[in-house]
């Protein structure tokens, strides 16, 4: 389970992830976001949160992967590119790792569930 941010310096950088799951988040990133080094925010995120911040941004674009494939019909490639992941097969393997379905798989059961609601 994640935890709550108690720090300014690493509510800034989950703002900035939530903000935009997208974008480039690398520790550089989030660290210039945040104030702090690279080393100093890595350890303040994971010490605050429970996660690491790369863990931290998967989990993020992973439930907007969620969010999207239960309410459009946007293909996973694309998906994938906008949620920062690179390619669709980097979003079926974080999917599959966190959610235990393929993200198809996915749209398809919510979808099936929905409809007959």
């Amino acid at each position: 389970m994640v935890g709550a941010a108690a720090t300014d310096p690493v509510r800034a950088a989950v703002s900035s992830v939530q903000a935009d799951p997208g974008a480039r988040h690398t520790i550089a990133d989030l660290a210039g976001r945040s104030g702090l080094s690279a080393r100093h925010l890595q350890r303040r995120f994971t010490a605050e949160l429970g996660v690491p911040p790369a863990a931290y941004v998967e989990r993020v674009r992973i439930e907007a992967a969620r969010r999207a494939l239960a309410e459009g019909d946007e293909p996973v490639e694309t998906l994938a590119r906008r949620l920062g992941f690179g390619t669709g097969e980097t979003l079926r393997r974080a999917f599959h790792r966190h959610v235990g379905v393929a993200p198809s798989d996915y749209r398809d059961r919510f979808r099936g569930t929905r409809e007959y609601a």
